[in-house]
């Protein structure tokens, strides 16, 4: 496709839940971290009695983890997002709500939450004792490049990192019981991939228009694919 046509397609594709579908074969990660976030909650679920997932999208990954804890609950802040988690996860029992702030003090043996943002005093009343966070964040480095090969402003959370993350939870009350840290390549294959991606991601690129961008991503659809890398750190952690 040329130009003109992979632009149009990248401002009119649907794009529901997080369901990656969409980028099959025209953006492609490596996806190997030293750990498996799923496994990490998977692993604790037989004897957990609450769950909570913050941030759940589409509810995509927790439907996937049944059999789910006799309590599970979940919660979606981006409202398009909010009736198909509602639609997936609650004939599954599962309770659906917009905040965590609907649920009450120590009410979650775990909290799980995958590239969401979280307060830790939140995270911290929200646990009961003994209880367990178990996060994977998206760094604030992460796809530099994308925003390097645009000419655009960098990601307003740059800072963020393990470090960052592993102290805030600290001055929270929680104890990081194990961290870690790791990157893999992502490769755009088209400027539309790159578009859509852009448009889902909304704060990659802050502000991003194609028409404010279209001389520099004239010059990507001559020079694919743009190689970048992801950036991701993991935890656990409980109430010290």
């Amino acid at each position: 496709m040329g130009y003109e046509e992979l632009i149009r397609d990248a401002l009119a594709t649907p794009f529901e839940g997080w369901d990656w579908a969409v980028f099959r074969g025209r953006m492609t990660t490596a996806d190997d971290l030293p750990w498996d976030y799923e496994r990490l909650v998977r692993d604790r679920l037989p004897r957990t009695p609450s769950l909570l997932d913050l941030g759940t999208g589409g509810g995509e990954l927790l439907a996937s983890l049944a059999p789910l804890p006799p309590r599970t609950a979940a919660t979606e802040g981006y409202p398009p997002n909010l009736p198909v988690a509602r639609d997936r996860l609650e004939p599954l029992g599962v309770e659906v709500a917009e905040s965590a702030r609907h649920f009450a003090d120590g009410s979650f043996e775990l909290i799980v939450n995958r590239h969401e943002s979280y307060d830790p005093q939140e995270i911290r009343r929200l646990l009961a004792a003994g209880g367990t966070f178990v996060t994977q964040q998206v760094a604030g480095r992460d796809l530099e490049e994308v925003n390097a090969a645009l000419g655009g402003p960098p990601h307003e959370g740059r800072a963020w990192d393990l470090a960052t993350a592993a102290a805030a939870l600290d001055a929270a009350g929680l104890e990081v019981t194990w961290s870690a840290e790791a990157g893999y390549p992502v490769e755009f294959h088209d400027v539309g991939a790159l578009v859509l991606y852009l448009r889902v991601v909304s704060w990659q690129v802050p502000g991003f228009e194609v028409e404010a961008y279209e001389d520099r991503l004239r010059a990507l659809h001559d020079d694919m694919p743009l190689r970048a890398t992801a950036r991701r750190f993991a935890l656990t952690a409980r109430p010290g």
